[in-house]
């Protein structure tokens, strides 16, 4: 009778009167695409990405005939995706590393106070590419969350954005998930650049994922205002118009290209945001109407008239230093710099135009301890979170966040 053939592994066996032989076989060309991470989460972690089909040449023998050769024809990209889908499937997430970016105010109005005590505001909030890196893990705890940092002096309680954005979400949803979470800090604190926010809108988004995505952007980004004016921005693909306390989000297309170099200039002291709106006159604010602003910048880029900053006055009084350092960067920039101005309520000072500090940053040891560091604007695609760019200055590869391991 004729012998018949099955597949395992990488062997192909001949079955014949009972008894098993191994036959050789010539096996295509595999090739392996490491960098290639599933959206899923799996143990199977990555999905075999090949250059050609599989070919398979083997021989056959009958007792009849003789021996025949036959060639066979297996398509091992399609079986194994197949496989590692199902596996997704069945897996769930356990695993998760996102980007957690920070933002600049290109401009800042503040345009009235508010019945409830808080300012209305009115300004270009863009998304840059210095960030955080947050590892998420599932915990087998079902009552608590556990925070680790690489820096000191960051709560690890419920005081951190990042547990009070998991809590929320497990109060919106009805999910017991709780988590691991290690965070990687790069943004300073007390900076003016909305690194607290970013995490807890991270946070919210990993909640999600966790959960098979059982909310909406747009319900993630409502609830996230209960515990943050700016969280709800980072809702946004990146570029937005934002009024109110600044949970009133706009989206709008990007008005500024993404290849404008810029430099974040940040002294160890911190500005108190409660301390700079105490000090704040309305009565000495700008009086540009800020669609202006944001029409002139969507049209003639980004200059030095148009990046008003409301709180900078009385973020200088809070810290005199801040206002030297904000002039002498003008003052040695010799023009390398479209605009100087500082974000938020400091304190930071953005150079937008180069990606390097003037000079006197590193020889006057009165700024020793300022963090310097470039960046970039960037938006994120619909439907997926942000992703940490490349840079210059990376001596090793950047992993990409959004990375599910």
């Amino acid at each position: 009778m004729a012998s018949s053939h099955f597949l395992c592994s990488h062997h192909l066996y001949t079955s014949c009167n009972g008894k098993n032989q191994v036959h050789s076989f010539t096996k295509g060309n595999l090739c392996l695409s490491s960098s290639y991470r599933p959206q899923g989460s799996s143990s199977f972690s990555q999905k075999f990405q090949f250059r050609r089909t599989q070919f398979i040449r083997a021989g056959a023998s009958d007792s009849k005939t003789g021996t025949k050769q036959v060639e066979i024809t297996y398509d091992l990209d399609e079986k194994l995706n197949k496989l590692a889908d199902e596996v997704d499937k069945n897996a769930g997430l356990s695993r998760l590393t996102l980007f957690s970016p920070c933002k600049i105010n290109v401009f800042l109005r503040i345009t009235g106070k508010r019945e409830d005590g808080f300012h209305d505001l009115a300004s270009l909030f863009h998304v840059i590419s210095l960030g955080d890196k947050i590892k998420f893990s599932l915990s087998p705890s079902k009552s608590k969350d556990r925070l680790s940092t690489n820096v000191s002096g960051v709560p690890l309680d419920d005081k951190n954005l990042i547990i009070k954005a998991l809590n929320l979400y497990r109060k919106k949803t009805g999910t017991d998930n709780y988590y691991w979470i290690h965070l990687d800090k790069k943004v300073p604190t007390g900076a003016g650049l909305g690194g607290g926010s970013s995490n807890a809108a991270t946070a919210l988004w990993a909640a999600n994922q966790f959960s098979g995505c059982l909310a909406t952007e747009k319900e993630l980004q409502e609830w996230s205002s209960e515990i943050g004016s700016d969280i709800p921005f980072f809702f946004s693909h990146g570029a937005a118009y934002c009024t109110g306390r600044g949970e009133v989000v706009e989206d709008i297309p990007p008005p500024v290209p993404f290849d404008i170099p810029m430099v974040l200039m940040k002294p160890p002291q911190a500005c108190s945001t409660a301390e700079v709106y105490k000090r704040l006159r309305l009565d000495q604010t700008s009086k540009v109407d800020p669609l202006t602003l944001l029409e002139n910048i969507s049209k003639n880029g980004i200059s030095q008239d148009a990046c008003v900053n409301d709180l900078e006055p009385p973020a200088f009084e809070v810290l005199p230093s801040l206002k030297r350092l904000k002039q002498r960067v003008i003052a040695a920039g010799c023009g390398q710099y479209g605009a100087v101005f500082m974000s938020g309520s400091g304190s930071t000072i953005v150079g937008v135009g180069s990606p390097d500090p003037p000079q006197f940053v590193y020889d006057d040891s009165e700024y020793k301890d300022v963090f310097v560091s470039e960046a970039s604007f960037i938006t994120r695609a619909a439907n997926q979170w942000y992703t940490e760019p490349f840079t210059r200055t990376a001596s090793t590869p950047v992993e990409l966040s959004g990375s599910v391991e």
